[in-house]
C-alpha cells in the first residue's frame, strides 16, 4: 500500500523534514511514493512549510551532521488544504466575509510565493448547493476515472521508456519539457499573454507545461491542444494577482 502521512499543523521542522542526534526520517520520507496530506496549510509555521521546498524539487532530503550526512528519499505527491480566509466565507456566493480589510491577503501571505511555485494545481473549491447534495443524478464513475488515468500513466511510461530516472511527466528537468511539451503558434502566444498577465516565474512555466501535457493525455491526445493548455493555466488560481482583493 502506498503510504498517507497526514501530521497536525503543530508539527515541527524536525518531524517533517528528518533529523535529530541519531537522524530518522521524517514525514516527508515516510510518505516516499504516497501522499503527503497537509490540512489547513496557512497555520503550519512559516519555517516548517519553507523546509519543504528543497525536498519537492529534488525527491530526496539531506541531513547533514559533523561526521556523516544522510539521504533519505522524499518522493511524495503534496495535497494542502486552506480555507480562502480566516472566517472561511470570501469568495463565498451567498455568505460575506467578515475579515477586516488586508486581513485575507496577510492569511495567504503566510505561504509564500516559491511554495506556491511548487505546487502544480490551485482548485479553488466553491459551495456546493443544496439541490446539488439531494440530487439523484448519478456523477462519472471511479472506476471509469480509474481506467483513464492507468492510460495516461501507460502513455507516460512508454515516453520515458529510455530515461530510468523519469516514469511521469511531474518528473521531468526543463529539457525535456522543452522537447515532449511542443506548442501551437496559438498556444505560445496563451501561454505568454497569461505569464506577462500573472506575472508568472519560470519554474511556474515549466509546471503548467507538464500539467498541460498530463491533460493532453488524459483526453488521449498526441499534442498539446490550445484547450488542455488554457485548463493548466486555469490551474495557477493563487498565482493570479490581486486574487485576495
Amino acid at each position: 500500500m502506498r503510504p498517507f502521512r497526514s501530521p497536525h499543523h503543530t508539527v515541527s521542522d524536525v518531524a517533517l523534514v528528518g533529523g535529530g542526534n541519531n537522524p530518522q526520517p521524517g514525514e516527508i520520507s515516510l510518505a516516499h511514493n504516497g501522499v503527503l496530506f497537509l490540512d489547513e496549510l496557512p497555520e503550519f509555521k512559516r519555517t516548517v512549510l519553507e523546509v519543504l521546498r528543497q525536498p519537492m524539487e529534488e525527491r530526496k532530503v539531506t541531513i547533514s551532521r559533523a561526521k556523516f550526512s544522510v539521504d533519505y528519499p522524499s518522493s511524495f505527491m503534496l495535497v494542502a488544504s486552506m480555507n480562502p480566509c480566516p472566517c472561511g466565507y470570501y469568495n463565498h456566493p451567498e455568505k460575506e466575509c467578515v475579515c477586516a480589510p488586508g486581513v485575507v491577503q496577510k492569511y495567504l501571505n503566510k505561504i509564500s510565493g516559491p511554495l506556491l511555485d511548487r505546487i502544480d494545481l490551485h482548485v479553488e473549491v466553491t459551495p456546493v448547493a443544496f439541490t446539488e447534495l439531494s440530487s439523484k443524478s448519478t456523477s462519472e464513475k471511479s472506476f471509469s476515472i480509474r481506467e483513464r488515468v492507468e492510460k495516461a500513466r501507460e502513455i507516460q511510461i512508454e515516453r520515458f521508456k529510455d530515461n530510468k530516472n523519469i516514469h511521469a511527466n511531474a518528473q521531468m528537468g526543463s529539457k525535456q519539457v522543452r522537447e515532449i511539451c511542443k506548442l501551437s503558434q496559438a498556444s505560445e502566444t496563451l501561454l505568454k499573454t497569461a505569464m506577462e498577465r500573472l506575472n508568472l516565474s519560470a519554474r511556474a512555466y515549466d509546471r503548467i507545461l507538464k500539467v498541460a501535457r498530463t491533460i493532453a493525455d488524459l483526453a488521449g491526445s498526441e499534442d498539446i491542444k490550445t484547450e488542455h493548455l488554457a485548463e493548466a493555466i486555469h490551474y495557477r488560481s493563487l498565482d493570479k494577482e490581486n486574487w485576495a482583493g
